[in-house]
């Protein structure tokens, strides 16, 4: 999914701004930095979900031969 394009403006109170806009060039949606930077923040990249289920295999096999090693010495 391609990123929106963003342009940044300030508001009269100097906070910045992001200001989306659709395939027509109109504001979509004009959200503060801190709103979307937090957005993005959140979303997780498909890199981080693979390296995340990856970790979570290793620490499972790892579990399983720490079972085998102590069933051994029974």
């Amino acid at each position: 999914m391609a990123k929106a394009r963003r342009t940044t403006h300030r508001s009269k109170a100097g906070r910045r701004l992001y200001a989306v806009r659709d395939s027509m060039g109109r504001f979509k949606d004009i959200q503060t930095y801190e709103r979307a930077h937090r957005a993005d923040l959140a979303e997780t990249s498909v890199a981080g979900v693979k390296a995340k289920a990856k970790k979570a295999a290793k620490k499972k096999a790892a579990k399983k031969t720490a079972k085998k090693k102590v069933a051994k010495k029974r």
